[in-house]
């Protein structure tokens, strides 16, 4: 490990290693939300409510394909840091050429399997009459581009888990670079409409995959793609898997949650939809935010937890407070805003009530969101699997049953207010969780 990260994974002020470490993460969480903004502007002036409400269709299809990603990305990267913090660098070339081959193959599974169900696809993503074509035009091209577009979300983990959060950064803000720019030329100069900014989200994962993989191949000290170095052990799938499974139900839980919630939203229109589809890209940015603090911090937790746990404790306090400090600054900015942020995307007044109303009621769990994120990384850092796993379905066995209650009971805004209550109840099993394990973790400061 090259001297700069090993000071920033051992040395550093607390304060100044979670900046190295959560920072760029951050901006390339945010830069991503942005992009996704911007998708939904850019279509949105073509005024035509169909095109919206099939982008918020597709959304459990590229959750999908990012959980196969994080399956092996997420896997594979928190077991690297902890090799990195045991020294064991050999072993971190053999998980690096194994994360890199392996989601390149599942990349390829997913295209074979679901190029030829391409139609049962797209109705059961709930795509009316009306949404029908462009919905099934977007689920082709990302299932053609699905091999880049796994490949990207694990080798974003994969350079992350090494300490190189600005290359990691670097990488996810080059493919929203890439893919702001192919979305304008495609939009405003090709005129190819939906295809043409699935196209652009498949080329800026292929470029950014790229990027990474130049990285670990002449850049990175103990990272590798060369395929002399895979290797397919017992002890690298059970590590990779026990950490991969939990985040890749995670991700298909919260794809199946939008499926079911949209499938919900249809009885009320797609102006509900398209609302929620907005709204949702807005609520992103601050969500996103937090993420990408408590996912960045994940390298770090997981190599102090095998080389110092007092460090490891004094990250997790610092990121709480931090979680507060930007939880209540974005609440405050939206409780102000809402109806402006909301107007960006259209001009049409019931629209712009219902998201804003969407948007006011989401941002009730802010907070909860980011602390269940950070519990989730915890979890994932020190390999409880476990409570990882558990972490990873409770909040949507819980918004199964909510939703279809809240939706007799009290209708649209039943609907809307479940995924608060799924979300609090994900975070105080969290919390109890945590508690128990706080001996498993760190038996000497506990004692």
């Amino acid at each position: 490990m090259d001297t700069e990260n090993l000071y920033y994974f051992e040395k550093a002020p607390i304060a100044k290693a979670v900046a190295h470490f959560a920072i760029p993460m951050m901006l390339g969480t945010s830069m991503s939300v942005i992009y996704s903004i911007l998708n939904a502007f850019f279509l949105g002036t073509l005024h035509n409510t169909a095109i919206l409400t099939a982008l918020a269709l597709t959304m459990p299809l590229f959750a999908i394909i990012m959980a196969l990603g994080n399956l092996i990305g997420m896997g594979s990267g928190t077991f690297i840091s902890r090799l990195l913090g045991e020294k064991k660098y050999d072993d971190v070339k053999h998980v690096s050429s194994f994360a890199f081959y392996s989601s390149l193959f599942l990349g390829l599974i997913v295209m074979a399997v679901g190029l030829p169900l391409i139609d049962p696809i797209v109705h059961g993503l709930g795509a009316t009459s009306d949404s029908f074509g462009f919905t099934k035009d977007y689920v082709m091209v990302m299932l053609i581009g699905s091999p880049f577009v796994v490949l990207f979300f694990t080798l974003e983990n994969i350079v992350r888990s090494e300490g190189s959060a600005i290359t990691s950064m670097t990488g996810m803000i080059l493919s929203v670079v890439v893919n702001i720019m192919l979305d304008a030329l495609v939009i405003f100069v090709c005129h190819w409409g939906v295809i043409g900014v699935a196209s652009a989200t498949v080329i800026s994962n292929l470029a950014a995959s790229s990027f990474y993989a130049f990285h670990m191949g002449y850049k990175s000290q103990f990272l590798t793609v060369s395929v002399k170095w895979f290797k397919v052990g017992l002890d690298i799938l059970s590590n990779v898997l026990k950490i991969g499974i939990p985040v890749f139900i995670m991700s298909i839980f919260l794809g199946a949650m939008s499926l079911i919630f949209n499938h919900f939203l249809v009885e009320y229109g797609d102006k509900a939809v398209a609302a929620y589809g907005i709204s949702s890209r807005l609520f992103q940015f601050p969500e996103f935010i937090l993420m990408g603090l408590c996912e960045g911090v994940v390298p770090l937790i997981a190599f102090s937890f095998t080389a110092d746990k007092l460090r490891m404790k004094n990250t997790i306090g610092f990121t709480l407070k931090a979680i507060v400090t930007l939880a209540v600054m974005f609440g405050v900015i939206v409780y102000l805003i809402s109806d402006h942020l909301i107007g960006l995307f259209t001009n049409d007044p019931q629209l712009i009530k219902i998201g804003s109303y969407i948007l006011h009621v989401t941002f009730l769990s802010i907070f909860i969101t980011g602390m269940s994120s950070l519990f989730t990384g915890i979890f994932q850092a020190t390999a409880q699997g476990t409570a990882a796993f558990v972490m990873s379905f409770i909040q949507g066995i819980t918004l199964i049953p909510v939703l279809f209650i809240a939706n007799q009971v009290n209708g649209f805004h039943g609907v809307v207010w479940s995924l608060v209550i799924a979300d609090t109840v994900a975070f105080l099993v969290g919390a109890i969780m945590l508690y128990a394990l706080r001996n498993k973790l760190q038996p000497e400061l506990n004692s």
